[in-house]
Protein backbone atom coordinates (compact mmCIF):
# COMPACT_ATOMS: atom_id res chain seq x y z
CA UNK A 1 0.00 0.00 0.00
CA UNK A 2 1.25 3.06 -0.85
CA UNK A 3 -0.22 6.24 0.26
CA UNK A 4 -1.04 9.35 -1.73
CA UNK A 5 2.41 10.95 -1.94
CA UNK A 6 3.79 7.90 -3.47
CA UNK A 7 0.34 7.97 -5.38
CA UNK A 8 0.86 11.38 -6.66
CA UNK A 9 5.14 10.89 -6.90
CA UNK A 10 4.24 7.80 -9.30
CA UNK A 11 2.03 9.51 -11.37
CA UNK A 12 4.41 12.42 -12.15
CA UNK A 13 6.96 10.34 -13.07
CA UNK A 14 4.79 8.39 -15.39
CA UNK A 15 3.26 11.58 -16.79
CA UNK A 16 6.88 13.01 -17.22
CA UNK A 17 8.13 9.71 -18.51
CA UNK A 18 5.78 10.09 -20.68
CA UNK A 19 6.02 13.36 -22.27
CA UNK A 20 9.62 12.53 -22.66
CA UNK A 21 8.40 9.41 -24.42
CA UNK A 22 6.36 11.73 -26.76
CA UNK A 23 9.09 14.09 -27.13
CA UNK A 24 11.96 11.32 -28.32
CA UNK A 25 8.52 10.16 -30.77
CA UNK A 26 8.17 13.54 -32.34
CA UNK A 27 12.03 13.68 -32.66
CA UNK A 28 12.33 10.10 -34.07
CA UNK A 29 9.16 10.96 -36.34
CA UNK A 30 10.72 14.64 -37.50
CA UNK A 31 14.11 12.68 -38.41
CA UNK A 32 12.02 10.00 -40.32
CA UNK A 33 10.40 12.71 -42.12
CA UNK A 34 13.69 14.27 -42.72
CA UNK A 35 15.49 11.07 -43.56
CA UNK A 36 12.40 9.73 -46.30
CA UNK A 37 12.62 13.61 -47.74
CA UNK A 38 16.11 13.56 -48.17
CA UNK A 39 15.53 10.25 -49.76
CA UNK A 40 13.00 11.24 -52.27
CA UNK A 41 15.23 14.01 -52.78
CA UNK A 42 18.06 12.06 -53.64
CA UNK A 43 15.50 9.92 -55.61
CA UNK A 44 14.60 12.77 -57.73
CA UNK A 45 17.60 14.24 -58.63
CA UNK A 46 18.65 10.64 -60.04
CA UNK A 47 15.95 10.54 -62.12
CA UNK A 48 16.27 14.19 -63.22
CA UNK A 49 20.19 13.25 -63.99
CA UNK A 50 18.34 9.80 -65.81
CA UNK A 51 20.32 7.38 -63.33
CA UNK A 52 17.78 6.29 -61.27
CA UNK A 53 17.36 2.77 -61.87
CA UNK A 54 13.83 2.75 -61.03
CA UNK A 55 13.62 5.18 -64.13
CA UNK A 56 15.65 3.60 -66.32
CA UNK A 57 14.46 0.10 -66.66
CA UNK A 58 11.14 1.70 -67.44
CA UNK A 59 12.98 3.82 -69.84
CA UNK A 60 15.02 0.88 -71.45
CA UNK A 61 11.31 -0.96 -72.03
CA UNK A 62 9.93 2.05 -73.50
CA UNK A 63 12.92 2.71 -76.22
CA UNK A 64 13.38 -0.86 -77.06
CA UNK A 65 9.49 -0.90 -77.44
CA UNK A 66 9.42 2.59 -79.91
CA UNK A 67 12.66 0.61 -81.62
CA UNK A 68 10.35 -2.51 -82.59
CA UNK A 69 7.42 -0.06 -83.51
CA UNK A 70 9.89 2.31 -85.27
CA UNK A 71 11.00 -0.93 -87.58
CA UNK A 72 7.69 -1.93 -87.37
CA UNK A 73 5.90 0.90 -88.91
CA UNK A 74 9.40 1.45 -91.79
CA UNK A 75 8.85 -2.16 -92.61
CA UNK A 76 4.83 -1.50 -93.29
CA UNK A 77 5.82 2.03 -95.17
CA UNK A 78 7.90 0.05 -97.29
CA UNK A 79 5.39 -2.56 -98.25
CA UNK A 80 2.60 -0.19 -98.45
CA UNK A 81 4.62 2.12 -101.22
CA UNK A 82 6.00 -1.16 -102.84
CA UNK A 83 2.40 -2.02 -103.01
CA UNK A 84 1.30 1.06 -104.66
CA UNK A 85 4.43 1.18 -106.41
CA UNK A 86 3.25 -2.73 -107.77
CA UNK A 87 -0.60 -1.26 -108.37
CA UNK A 88 0.21 2.02 -110.50
CA UNK A 89 2.71 -0.45 -112.37
CA UNK A 90 -0.37 -3.18 -112.86
CA UNK A 91 -2.43 -0.36 -113.80
CA UNK A 92 0.30 1.32 -116.41
CA UNK A 93 0.71 -2.06 -118.09
CA UNK A 94 -3.57 -2.88 -118.39
CA UNK A 95 -3.66 0.69 -120.06
CA UNK A 96 -1.02 -0.25 -122.08
CA UNK A 97 -2.52 -3.40 -123.02
CA UNK A 98 -5.81 -1.82 -123.64
CA UNK A 99 -4.66 0.57 -125.85
CA UNK A 100 -2.46 -2.31 -127.94
CA UNK A 101 -5.68 -3.98 -128.41
CA UNK A 102 -7.42 -1.39 -129.33
CA UNK A 103 -5.34 0.27 -131.87
CA UNK A 104 -5.42 -3.72 -132.80
CA UNK A 105 -8.87 -3.79 -132.82
CA UNK A 106 -9.18 -0.47 -134.54
CA UNK A 107 -6.39 -1.27 -137.67
CA UNK A 108 -8.21 -4.55 -138.21
CA UNK A 109 -11.84 -2.56 -138.45
CA UNK A 110 -9.86 0.31 -140.57
CA UNK A 111 -8.77 -2.44 -142.83
CA UNK A 112 -11.63 -4.68 -143.32
CA UNK A 113 -13.65 -1.57 -143.86
CA UNK A 114 -11.03 -0.21 -146.67
CA UNK A 115 -10.76 -3.85 -148.31
CA UNK A 116 -14.40 -3.96 -148.51
CA UNK A 117 -14.44 -0.81 -149.99
CA UNK A 118 -11.34 -1.89 -152.39
CA UNK A 119 -13.43 -4.34 -153.18
CA UNK A 120 -16.80 -2.51 -154.07
CA UNK A 121 -14.82 -0.20 -156.34
CA UNK A 122 -13.33 -3.19 -157.97
CA UNK A 123 -16.80 -4.58 -158.85
CA UNK A 124 -18.10 -1.24 -159.69
CA UNK A 125 -14.87 -0.99 -162.28
CA UNK A 126 -15.81 -4.24 -163.67
CA UNK A 127 -19.38 -3.64 -163.75
CA UNK A 128 -17.97 -0.55 -165.77
CA UNK A 129 -15.79 -1.91 -167.83
CA UNK A 130 -18.17 -4.74 -168.72
CA UNK A 131 -20.72 -2.04 -169.46
CA UNK A 132 -18.83 -0.05 -171.53
CA UNK A 133 -17.58 -2.82 -173.44
CA UNK A 134 -21.28 -4.10 -174.18
CA UNK A 135 -22.18 -0.10 -175.58
CA UNK A 136 -19.26 -0.17 -177.20
CA UNK A 137 -20.14 -3.40 -178.94
CA UNK A 138 -23.17 -2.31 -179.40
CA UNK A 139 -22.38 1.17 -181.43
CA UNK A 140 -19.83 -1.63 -183.07
CA UNK A 141 -23.02 -4.04 -184.33
CA UNK A 142 -25.21 -0.56 -184.86
CA UNK A 143 -22.45 0.60 -186.96
CA UNK A 144 -22.12 -2.34 -188.91
CA UNK A 145 -25.52 -2.65 -189.57
CA UNK A 146 -25.31 1.28 -191.40
CA UNK A 147 -22.47 0.76 -192.90
CA UNK A 148 -20.44 -2.62 -193.23
CA UNK A 149 -17.62 -1.28 -195.45
CA UNK A 150 -17.06 1.75 -193.89
CA UNK A 151 -13.43 2.91 -192.85
CA UNK A 152 -14.26 3.55 -189.05
CA UNK A 153 -14.68 -0.01 -188.89
CA UNK A 154 -11.02 -0.33 -188.67
CA UNK A 155 -10.13 2.47 -185.64
CA UNK A 156 -9.62 1.19 -182.58
CA UNK A 157 -12.18 1.81 -179.72
CA UNK A 158 -11.43 3.84 -176.99
CA UNK A 159 -12.60 2.77 -173.90
CA UNK A 160 -15.26 5.48 -171.81
CA UNK A 161 -13.75 5.10 -168.85
CA UNK A 162 -10.36 6.67 -167.18
CA UNK A 163 -6.85 4.62 -167.76
CA UNK A 164 -6.47 3.32 -164.39
CA UNK A 165 -4.81 0.09 -163.54
CA UNK A 166 -6.84 -3.37 -164.04
CA UNK A 167 -7.20 -6.50 -164.25
CA UNK A 168 -6.96 -8.92 -167.05
CA UNK A 169 -9.39 -12.15 -166.79
CA UNK A 170 -8.61 -15.09 -169.19
CA UNK A 171 -12.50 -15.54 -169.63
CA UNK A 172 -14.62 -15.52 -172.88
CA UNK A 173 -17.17 -12.61 -173.51
CA UNK A 174 -19.98 -14.90 -172.49
CA UNK A 175 -18.90 -15.93 -169.02
CA UNK A 176 -18.74 -12.72 -168.11
CA UNK A 177 -21.65 -11.26 -169.39
CA UNK A 178 -23.09 -14.66 -167.51
CA UNK A 179 -21.33 -13.44 -164.53
CA UNK A 180 -22.40 -9.69 -164.81
CA UNK A 181 -26.20 -10.65 -164.92
CA UNK A 182 -26.18 -12.62 -162.08
CA UNK A 183 -24.52 -10.24 -160.30
CA UNK A 184 -27.46 -7.63 -161.39
CA UNK A 185 -29.90 -10.09 -160.17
Amino acid sequence: EMDDEDCERRRMECLDEMSNLEKQFTDLKDQLYKEQLSQVDAKLQEVIAGKAPEYLEPLAALQENMQIRTKVAGIYRELCLESVKNKYECEIQASRQHCESEKLLLYDTVQSELEEKIRRLEEDRHSIDITSELWNDELQSRKKRKDPFSPDKKKPVFSLTFPRPYIVYMLQDLDILEDWTTIRK
